[in-house]
């Protein structure tokens, strides 16, 4: 089964101890079976170097609005065939999904038809009922709930339900340890919206695979989670 993992870092995150050195990417990739991979961090240029020679490996561009205006550099990057969508980090980063410093940036996502994928599961700016504030501003918008709540089973149920109401939003598994969770999502918004990532290096890429693998689904429903609802998505692919 092809494996495309729609949630991982390149770099060093020296506050929080984690690094995946820059060289290492490609054997990354292949150690841990992952055919596809969306791969961003702070310092796009670096990202985007990285994953020019490697097959399989796309950027997603990491825009933090804090920062300035981040829409000329950001047409450039997705300009770029390898960029596929945005990273959005409001609690890293600082500021609330719906603040209007957001909204040119999702603008931009729905006139190149690309997704912005933002972390979901922390207070006090990345709970999935702030996001929903602007995934129903943007309903023409492709969102995903990274990590579809994270730790916390109420995240995690607010989460499957901001999708249920929203068929704009997809649903990303990295950190989120309850592989029942996973089934129920599937269940609930179908495989078609549902899709793995490791959050790698933070998280070893294989346990979140058998993660899903043993959540109980199967055939087709699997396939779409493990692969094709990412190639969906992020790359337009016919799968």
């Amino acid at each position: 089964m092809a494996i495309t993992d729609a949630h991982m870092h390149v770099g060093a995150f020296p506050t929080f101890g984690v690094n995946l050195d820059e060289a290492s990417l490609a054997d990354y990739l292949a150690g841990n079976d992952i055919d596809t991979a969306m791969i961003f961090h702070q310092d796009n240029a670096m990202v985007q170097r990285v994953i020019q020679d490697i097959p399989g490996a796309y950027g997603l561009y990491w825009a933090n609005p804090k920062l300035g205006d981040p829409l000329p550099e950001l047409r450039d990057f997705l300009d770029d065939p390898k960029f596929r969508g945005v990273k959005l980090h409001p609690l890293m980063d600082g500021f609330h999904p719906d603040d209007p410093m957001v909204w040119p940036i999702i603008e931009l996502l729905i006139e190149r038809d690309l997704p912005a994928l933002i972390h979901c599961g922390h207070p006090i700016f990345s709970l999935p009922w702030s996001i929903e504030e602007l995934i129903s501003r943007y309903e023409d918008a492709k969102i995903i709930l990274g990590h579809m709540g994270h730790g916390n089973i109420i995240y995690i149920d607010a989460s499957i339900k901001v999708a249920e109401r929203h068929p704009n939003v997809w649903l990303e598994t990295s950190g989120m340890p309850m592989s029942v969770k996973i089934f129920e999502a599937v269940q609930k918004v179908g495989s078609n919206r549902v899709m793995y990532g490791s959050d790698g290096p933070w998280h070893e890429p294989k346990v979140e695979q058998l993660k899903v693998q043993l959540s109980g689904l199967e055939g087709d429903a699997l396939e779409d989670v493990m692969n094709r609802t990412a190639q969906r998505l992020f790359l337009g692919a016919d799968v």
